[in-house]
């Protein structure tokens, strides 16, 4: 790598309906290559559980029976990638 710069990294992205494969094999990926999982449905559920204010605000629309907005998802999003395991 050039001096002053960071190595560059590989970033894997599983897409796929419902009921592809993706939960199933996302963990299997990450443990063979010691990697992160990252899932929006799991970021939610815990946002939601840390009583966060992205998490107050997802829980109330997941509870009506909506779809979370996009900048809800991104905000979780956001801060999980700037975890530690992340960067």
């Amino acid at each position: 790598y050039l001096a002053g710069l960071a190595p560059a990294r590989t970033i894997l992205i599983l897409f796929g309906p419902p009921a592809a494969g993706k939960g199933t094999h996302g963990p299997r990926v990450a443990d063979a290559y010691g990697i992160p999982t990252l899932s929006t449905g799991d970021m939610l559920r815990d946002a939601v559980a840390a009583g966060s204010e992205v998490g107050m605000q997802a829980k109330a629309v997941m509870e009506s029976g909506g779809l979370v907005s996009d900048e809800l998802v991104a905000g979780v999003i956001k801060d999980r990638i700037n975890r530690d395991d992340c960067a």
